[in-house]
């Protein structure tokens, strides 16, 4: 297998692409990594497995400003657009960056394409539960609005990443909403559910966003405007209950020692929630896995994405979300006539 990477993408790169990639070769036998981006920045923390690690030099790459749509035809040599061009000509089975997020949805879509039947990709996190399962949300911001059938086909390719890939049978899906109670929300949310009603799906209906850290459903779907909202509402919160914490417990010696009691505890919790035990953000939807890891990943969080791009390619997700899909237009045709 062949996981091409953006070297170059996210705040701590490369240092942290090269160690991901170098725990990475050494976990997996069969796995080859091709790092794209600038030789020079990347030799110096190539230490071991150089092997199976190569290097494809380029020393453009995509910038945080860059405009998404753009990047793919005046960035050509953008070590993004190359590592996506990598997986189109079959050099690659998949391809991971931690580079801007916009740029990559445009650059996955202009160069990979689309599953065929599949309207609208989906970006998809998988975010910490309190019993350290995780739930999978989508979309999270690749479509600002969203048509009931993509919500339909959001539930679809969520449910067979997270059977496949998080080893979970029949996993729950619930349509994230303002109420549990069948009838609730917006057209858009009320005609989803009666389509996700139908489905070959395990829906359980109606999810509310103060439930989801409780581990309410494994796959929530919304329209990417309200995941990115939600999705945002809980790093932030997350960070700010984590730092008012640590405020407290430096406030004086008798917090301090407090604090030294409770510190093996507070780390459970924090490694309960750090958002690297679970990968990346899979854009799901494409005709190859291409995975968004978080900009501030460090070696670890670059770890988890590769393996979660190698369990994705493993389990052969694309075929399969395929395949539903196929089967699904087969029986609305079937109904329709």
């Amino acid at each position: 297998m062949k996981i091409a990477i953006d070297a170059m993408g996210g705040d701590n790169a490369p240092q942290a692409v090269v160690e991901g990639a170098m725990q990475a070769v050494s976990h997996y036998d069969q796995l080859e990594i091709i790092l794209y981006g600038d030789e020079e920045q990347i030799k110096p923390f190539l230490t071991s497995n150089t092997d199976r690690i190569a290097i494809h030099h380029t020393t453009e790459k995509v910038e945080n400003d860059d405009e998404p749509a753009r990047v793919a035809r005046k960035k050509k040599q953008a070590s993004m657009v190359l590592m996506a061009e990598a997986v189109k000509n079959g050099e690659a089975d998949a391809c991971i960056s931690a580079g801007n997020t916009g740029a990559l949805m445009s650059v996955g879509l202009f160069k990979v394409g689309r599953i065929k039947g599949i309207e609208r990709p989906a970006l998809s996190p998988t975010l910490p539960t309190v019993d350290g399962q995780g739930f999978l949300l989508l979309d999270v911001g690749a479509n600002v609005e969203a048509k009931p059938q993509h919500l339909l086909q959001y539930a679809m390719m969520g449910s067979v990443y997270v059977e496949n890939v998080r080893h979970i049978k029949e996993p729950r899906v619930g349509l994230l909403n303002v109420g549990t109670e069948d009838g609730k929300g917006t057209e858009l949310t009320k005609q989803a559910f009666d389509l996700m009603n139908d489905a070959p799906i395990n829906f359980v209906g109606n999810v509310e966003a103060r439930d989801l850290l409780e581990g309410v459903a494994d796959v929530v779907v919304t329209d990417g405007f309200s995941g990115n909202i939600a999705l945002k509402s809980i790093e932030g919160t997350a960070l700010t209950m984590f730092s008012m914490i640590k405020d407290t417990f430096s406030q004086n010696i008798k917090t301090k020692l407090a604090a030294g009691l409770v510190k093996s505890d507070l780390k459970g919790i924090k490694d309960q929630l750090d958002y690297s035990e679970y990968g990346g953000a899979g854009l799901f939807g494409l005709a190859a896995p291409v995975i968004k890891a978080h900009g501030s990943s460090n070696g670890r969080a670059v770890f988890s994405a590769i393996k979660q791009t190698y369990d994705i390619v493993e389990k052969d997700v694309v075929n399969r979300i395929q395949a539903d899909v196929e089967a699904m237009n087969e029986r609305k045709e079937s109904h329709d006539g």
